[in-house]
């Protein structure tokens, strides 16, 4: 892969700018063939996509990781990994955030460092549910001295909004990244957040750019969908369709990236990812799938260009958009409210 195609993070510090996501292979969007999982990340890494997202409640993501990490160097030597980063996250239960301690942040960060089979952890994310709790500035400190104590390379966020990401650089931490989501349906973080990281040196992470697999061709045309919906992500997402502006602006939104696509010679979801890598202070995409099958579709990501007609046929039907209320993940952490209620907080109880 080009050096164009990686960014830095950080001094010494770089990463390519499709990551290689870990959520779809949780098993909570069906099955998943481990055998196969392992042998896309070697696809993946190969093609050059050589830093993977994961987390620690994603139920044997960490562990698929390390076997990937194991079997490629057994096979291609120790040195054969030099360019692989993985960013994982340290995400405490809703219901245990209080009783949050250095302890258990240690201890969930020798986890990962032995599921993932390394001595240092690339970059650890933090999410908080509830700012109403206290203890996020102790367990980001907590976590900058792990860092300190060499187990950890960098520290970044998940999810935070503008203000408490401010919160957090005032008081000393030193975040390099926030992960969010962002879209062309879900672009709240240009208000303030993506401002604010320029001015503070920081890059965002996104994921959902392709809102589920909704931003595709298999959505386009159709009738708006009834519950029951087939997975967590198409629940999830359907609700900032319904928030940006309902089915029939979507349906808009999609026949418009379909003529660009067409014109191009790639995907609506090719699109609608690159559209996302051209927005201020991002720094990478996550691709999420169960199966390998979309690697070549990724790969055009990063040689797609959106030219000025391409822009404004887009800002044609954005500009007709209800903007979603709120920062970053704002409506998220309603638990009564429409996302809220559809939240899985206590994902620890599952995770062994």
């Amino acid at each position: 892969m080009s050096l164009s195609y990686q960014t830095s993070l950080a001094p010494h510090y770089s990463i390519s700018r499709l990551l290689k996501g870990g959520w779809q292979l949780a098993g909570g969007h069906g099955s998943v063939d481990r055998a196969a999982a392992i042998a896309d990340m070697a696809a993946y890494y190969d093609a050059g996509i050589t830093t993977f997202d994961c987390a620690d409640i994603y139920t044997g993501v960490e562990e698929m990781i390390g076997a990937f990490r194991h079997e490629y160097t057994n096979t291609r030597g120790a040195d054969s990994l030099a360019k692989l980063r993985v960013h994982t996250k340290f995400v405490p239960d809703l219901a245990n955030l209080a009783r949050v301690d250095r302890q258990l942040v240690e201890q969930t960060a020798d986890r990962s460092l032995k599921r993932l089979g390394v001595e240092r952890l690339d970059l650890v994310q933090l999410h908080w549910w509830d700012y109403d709790v206290p203890g996020y500035l102790d367990t980001m400190h907590w976590l900058k001295e792990l860092q300190r104590a060499g187990k950890i390379e960098h520290v970044g966020g998940t999810n935070f909004d503008t203000a408490h990401t401010r919160e957090l650089i005032d008081a000393g931490m030193p975040l390099v990244s926030m992960q969010v989501q962002y879209s062309l349906l879900d672009q709240r973080p240009s208000l303030s957040l993506a401002p604010f990281c320029e001015q503070a040196g920081m890059k965002l992470l996104c994921y959902g750019t392709v809102a589920g697999g909704f931003l595709s061709e298999r959505w386009l045309g159709v009738a708006e969908p009834a519950e029951p919906l087939e997975n967590r992500s198409l629940v999830k997402y359907k609700l900032i369709i319904d928030d940006f502006g309902g089915w029939d602006l979507f349906q808009l939104l999609l026949a418009t990236l379909k003529r660009i696509a067409d014109r191009h010679g790639l995907s609506i979801p090719t699109v609608a990812m690159r559209w996302v890598l051209e927005q201020p202070q991002v720094a990478g995409v996550i691709v999420g799938v169960r199966r390998g099958d979309h690697l070549a579709d990724h790969l055009q990501v990063l040689g797609a260009r959106l030219d000025t007609d391409d822009l404004a046929a887009l800002d044609g039907v954005l500009s007709q958009r209800q903007p979603l209320a709120g920062d970053v993940y704002t409506a998220e952490r309603d638990l009564q409210g429409r996302h809220g209620r559809i939240m899985k907080y206590d994902l620890n109880r599952t995770t062994p």
